[in-house]
């Protein structure tokens, strides 16, 4: 395979033009998958072993691949999902402030509501996609073979890939899984067959169950140790504010209660950001303390990172004249970029130290940073949060994937350009996604409705207003000092804008998962399969979710 033509598309080596394809065709998938998953359950698992054992399992089934190839295909397939993520923890603020309305047939037909609207998110998540891939790209040697950071996910999936390599039991599983998932999703959601939710009544405080493979597959993937955290948020939110606090008479009313909650909840998660950016400044200083008597070495490759600066400087050009072009004013677009670079460096940092990137606590720093200079409009504002979320996101997936390719000697420019195509049609698709899926419910969003939409309301609350500000400055120095401690603030603050049941399915993935590795005794084998046992039951409904919200906007309904 090494010497076929076929792996040397474009002139480059190791890619082909069907991992490419294969790569775009997921990213569709995935992409619009990942919106429903995003804006359902506010939250997106990183798709990258799910879509590494999907790649295995098409290009195996075509026939003379390898495992470069495979993860050079799964490179593309993922590109789009955190696109969708950026756009879904972020522009949903659009409508929640009232700057976007839902449609309204009475008024005017789809195209005259979506179009106007559709343009300009468009083009900034293409600014984001060509910025996160391309900074990322440039960044790669510096994470990658320099400080070596451990990026879980990306290692994960190599792990899946090589063994995966050997069988296709794997990929039968996730299609098995991911089936089952779907024709349930569709019984619940389209046929009313099933319920959504097991309801019931403790101390006086509805309770229950969400009835959801994907909250219990989010669950299993990231492990009772978050999932117990999770649920505290949500025992905090409706158990001791919303419930004890109105008896106690600590709060007027449910509506005061449930005010101060949203606040205090919101004041964590930005809390929790600043504590990112804290621990990220001290862990610079320290290694310039560390490195400033080591004299700098000739790198031999120092004309290839000359033209990959001014391919990357490029790329900038080509994002700036995009943000002008969606509306944003120059000098606005000029502090994004400088925005995105420090931003990109973060997430990029902490993806690789904890599998964790919370883009959207990014977004509202480098917005908050913006607004200290420049008058921004509310809509403007959103626009630009969602260009850092969308660059941040990718920050995150493509130097996961870039982790994969170095352990398993994946040619990282093969894999750039997957990423690329998978991404220009995963920006498309998730523009349209966001629609569907506003058409579907309604265009409402926040704690009570069918779309909690949890980060969004955050950066809506920091464009429209962040409530009580002593609760809310009070909230983020807890946040901030629980994050410097290791306690996942930000994940409490999620808890507490979920329902009740939908925190108590994603706590029954991470019991699932605790006591499965009690009985295995931490098996690596029985890990690996139940993570894609997990994967499928998240692609099965997001997948289902999207199609029934596309079908629905255009049967008219």
């Amino acid at each position: 395979m090494n010497t076929d033509k076929r792996s040397h598309f474009l002139g480059i080596k190791q890619l082909t033009l069907r991992s490419v394809l294969i790569g775009m065709l997921g990213s569709i998938i995935i992409t619009a998958s990942s919106m429903y998953v995003a804006l359902k359950m506010s939250a997106l698992p990183w798709p990258t072993i799910f879509v590494a054992v999907l790649s295995m399992a098409l290009l195996k089934i075509l026939g003379r691949t390898n495992i470069n190839e495979i993860n050079i295909a799964q490179t593309g397939m993922s590109a789009g999902a955190m696109v969708a993520g950026g756009l879904a923890f972020t522009l949903p603020g659009l409508w929640i402030s009232g700057v976007y309305q839902p449609y309204d047939a009475a008024t005017e037909s789809i195209s005259e509501w979506m179009l106007p609207k559709f343009w300009p998110i468009l083009l900034i998540a293409v600014a984001g996609m060509i910025l996160g891939s391309l900074l990322c790209w440039y960044l790669r040697p510096r994470f990658i073979d320099q400080e070596k950071l451990p990026y879980p996910i990306g290692t994960a999936a190599a792990e899946t890939l090589e063994a995966g390599d050997q069988g296709g039991h794997q990929g039968a599983l996730i299609f098995i899984t991911l089936g089952v998932a779907a024709i349930f999703t569709f019984l619940r959601d389209k046929l009313l067959i099933i319920p959504q939710m097991i309801n019931t009544l403790f101390l006086n405080v509805g309770v229950g169950l969400y009835l959801s493979p994907m909250a219990v597959g989010i669950g299993y993937i990231i492990g009772i140790g978050f999932t117990g955290w999770w649920f505290a948020g949500a025992i905090l939110s409706h158990f001791l504010i919303q419930q004890l606090g109105v008896v106690s008479g600590a709060f007027a009313d449910a509506a005061a209660a449930a005010a101060f909650n949203t606040t205090a909840a919101i004041g964590l998660m930005v809390g929790s950001g600043a504590g990112i950016l804290l621990n990220f400044i001290y862990t610079l200083i320290q290694k310039h303390k560390q490195e400033k008597s080591k004299e700098p070495s000739a790198s031999a490759a120092g004309t290839r990172r000359i033209r990959a600066g001014l391919i990357v400087l490029l790329a900038v050009s080509i994002a700036f004249v995009i943000t002008v072009l969606a509306g944003l004013s120059p000098l606005v677009s000029l502090f994004i970029l400088l925005g995105v670079l420090l931003a990109t460096g973060m997430s990029a940092t902490i993806t690789g130290q904890t599998g964790i990137n919370p883009m959207e606590i990014f977004a509202i720093i480098v917005l908050l940073a913006i607004r200290v200079f420049v008058q921004v409009d509310t809509a403007h504002a959103f626009l630009i949060a969602a260009i850092v979320a969308v660059a941040c996101g990718y920050a995150g997936d493509l130097l996961n994937d870039y982790k994969a390719g170095s352990i398993l000697k994946t040619n990282a420019n093969a894999q750039l350009v997957s990423q690329i195509f998978g991404g220009l049609i995963g920006t498309v698709v998730a523009s349209l996604a966001l629609f569907a899926v506003v058409y579907q419910y309604g265009g409402q969003f926040g704690q009570g409705t069918d779309l909690p939409a949890a980060q969004a309301l955050s950066v809506s609350a920091m464009v429209s207003g962040i409530g009580d500000s002593f609760v809310f400055l009070m909230a983020a120095i807890i946040g901030c000092l629980l994050y410097l401690r290791k306690v996942p603030a930000m994940i409490i603050g999620i808890g507490m804008l979920l329902s009740f049941h939908m925190a108590a399915a994603i706590l029954l993935g991470g019991l699932i998962r605790l006591i499965i590795g009690l009985i295995r005794n931490k098996d690596t084998k029985a890990e690996n399969t139940g993570n894609i046992i997990a994967a499928g039951l998240l692609g099965g409904e997001g997948i289902t979710g999207v199609v029934i919200a596309i079908l629905t906007m255009f049967s008219g309904r």
